[in-house]
This record gives C-alpha cells, structure tokens and sequence, in this order.
C-alpha cells in the first residue's frame, strides 16, 4: 500500500481482496460437497453389499430373527442414504451460491481493474502531454538564444 492511494485503487484492492476470499470459500464447498458425495457413494455402495449378503443368506436359508435384522439394518442404511442425499443436495445448492457470489467478485474486481487501467492511461497520456510541452519549450528556448 502506498502512502498516498486514490479511492479507486483502494476500491480496487478490495475488489481482489474480496475473490481472494470467495476464491477460497468456493473452494471450502466443493470440498464439502466432494466429500458428503464420496460418502453418499460409500453408503449407496455398503448397502448394495449388504443386501447381496442378505440375499445370499436367504438363499441358504436364515431364520426370522437374522431376517428381521437384515431388514432392520437395509432400513437403517436407507435412512442413512436419505439423509447423506439430502446433504449433498444442500451442499450443491450451497456450492452454486458461491460459485454465483465468486463470478459476482470477480465481475467487480475486472470493472475496477478496467477503470484502474483506463485511469493509468489517462494519467500516462497527460504526463507525455506535459513533457512534451517541456520539451517543445526547452527546443524553443534554445532556438530563441541561438537566434540572438
């Protein structure tokens, strides 16, 4: 940060230090999101090994006591499903808001980078002017002293 900063380029910081932000953000939800999917897929996977166990006993045959609690335990692997399903789905939904929150930032940080160039051209364009004119006058003055 220099001594003295315009308010554009202290809009302008903040702009990048606002994607940083959102940056890092997004990249927290789609790890989360990542994650609760890869465990959505460990249970979905655990409980189709299961069940071919279940049936493969079945086949065998098992009394009603094991089948009450294979059934009770695909019961509860379901819910468990369910509920690891519906976690994903509000991890997506969260991961979308925050990929629209990081293109918002980034739009914001490139409009303020746009007008920071522009100034910095703007402000490169009058100091070429201004030497120029120095220069035009220092060509002059030496002109007129060759002239007397």
């Amino acid at each position: 940060m220099t001594a003295k900063q315009t308010p554009l380029q202290m809009l302008t910081e903040l702009a990048h230090t606002r994607v940083d932000e959102a940056t890092r953000r997004l990249g927290e939800l789609l790890a989360t999101e990542q994650a609760g999917a890869d465990r959505l897929q460990m249970l979905v996977q655990y409980r189709a090994e299961y069940r071919q166990r279940f049936l493969d006993n079945a086949r065998d045959g098992i009394g009603p006591d094991a089948w009450r609690n294979y059934s009770a335990f695909l019961g509860k692997l379901d819910d468990a499903i369910a509920q690891q399903q519906l976690m994903v789905d509000r991890s997506r939904q969260m991961t979308a808001q925050g990929q629209e929150k990081w293109m918002a930032e980034r739009n914001r940080m490139k409009a303020f980078d746009t007008l920071a160039a522009r100034d910095e051209a703007r402000e490169a364009s009058a100091m070429a002017r201004q030497e120029q004119r120095q220069n035009d006058e220092h060509t002059s003055n030496k002109f007129s002293r060759q002239s007397d």
